[in-house]
């Protein structure tokens, strides 16, 4: 019988908690009851540096309950490490483990059909939002752009999937042999390869408290994304200075034309267009190369992605 655990990682998690764990737990045992899993499956909170009293809930919950684990990280490390820190930190522990944000805005339902697939010989189970009604035209619009946007820029991903996936033992155990410290785990998990399918699932409003992934974040998170797992920004570099050239050498026998035919009087306008054209690209150019040249500072120190500072477990 399939062993479960559940890794939710949390930041000021505090409103949302307390009800998303009755509705874990509650999950988890009609799975059991149910023959589906084994009675020693849990549910692991991973605190990433919390300023409210998000690790004390999960601590009280785990003394009330030991079908509650916790894991708290020494300081905020961002969503990405927290989660990869509690798959890291189960791999050896569970059959297969199930990522799913603590707002529980993912359909906890699912885990049967996802548990089932993985006992049919699926090693990663990706949950993929079947539609996005209940999304302003806004957040629609950019969110289906953003995934457009990275397969077109080399970053291949499961369409309109996040951090919502059952991954086996296997899985884990092959994924912890990539070691980069820049993590877009949504990116990485398919070049794990192995068998895999997905589930669909209608996505629910949060239930309180306010979104960890504003629009700021999700741009960085879509930046991180493209960066970290493809190169092809610097190629449309070296293709737009190409371009650029191209114009310049029309641009120079059009300037050569008109000296020749003796109309040589120019404005500042063209000049300052120009300048300003070729500098702003220029700045461009050096900010792309300097943020995969900071990517390689990170990745050379080789700094740990997360410090374990407690683990609460049977």
């Amino acid at each position: 019988m399939t062993k479960l655990y559940i890794a939710v990682p949390c930041y000021n998690e505090e409103e949302v908690l307390p009800d998303s764990a009755v509705k874990l737990r509650e999950k988890l045992i009609s799975m059991m009851d149910g023959g589906l899993i084994s009675r020693d499956s849990r549910i692991v909170f991973i605190d990433d540096g919390s300023s409210d009293n998000t690790w004390q809930l999960i601590t009280e919950l785990h003394q009330v309950d030991r079908i509650f684990s916790g894991i708290k990280l020494s300081r905020n490390r961002g969503h990405q490490n927290a989660l990869m820190c509690g798959l890291m930190t189960l791999k050896d522990e569970a059959d297969a483990v199930i990522s799913i944000d603590a707002d529980l805005q993912d359909d906890i339902e699912v885990f049967d059909e996802m548990v089932k697939r993985y006992e049919d010989g699926c090693d990663v189970v990706y949950g993929v939002r079947a539609k996005r009604e209940t999304d302003t035209f806004f957040k629609r619009f950019t969110a289906e752009g953003y995934y457009k946007v990275l397969d077109k820029m080399g970053a291949k991903v499961i369409f309109n999937h996040a951090d919502f996936r059952l991954m086996s033992r296997r899985a884990l155990e092959a994924f912890s042999e990539f070691s980069e410290t820049n993590l877009f785990l949504r990116g990485l998990v398919p070049m794990v390869g192995f068998k895999s399918d997905i589930v669909t699932y209608e996505r629910s409003e949060r239930l309180a408290g306010e979104s960890k992934y504003p629009l700021k974040k999700m741009l960085a998170l879509a930046w991180e994304g493209i960066t970290s797992l493809s190169t092809k920004p610097i190629k449309l570099i070296t293709r737009l200075g190409m371009i650029i050239f191209l114009v310049s050498i029309i641009m120079l026998i059009y300037t050569l034309i008109r000296f020749f035919t003796g109309a040589t009087q120019t404005g500042w306008a063209s000049l300052a267009v120009s300048i300003w054209a070729i500098g702003g690209l220029q700045m461009m150019a050096i900010g792309i190369i300097g943020e995969y040249i900071g990517k390689i500072y990170l990745e050379s120190k080789r700094r740990p992605r997360y410090i374990v500072e407690e683990y609460l477990h049977d």
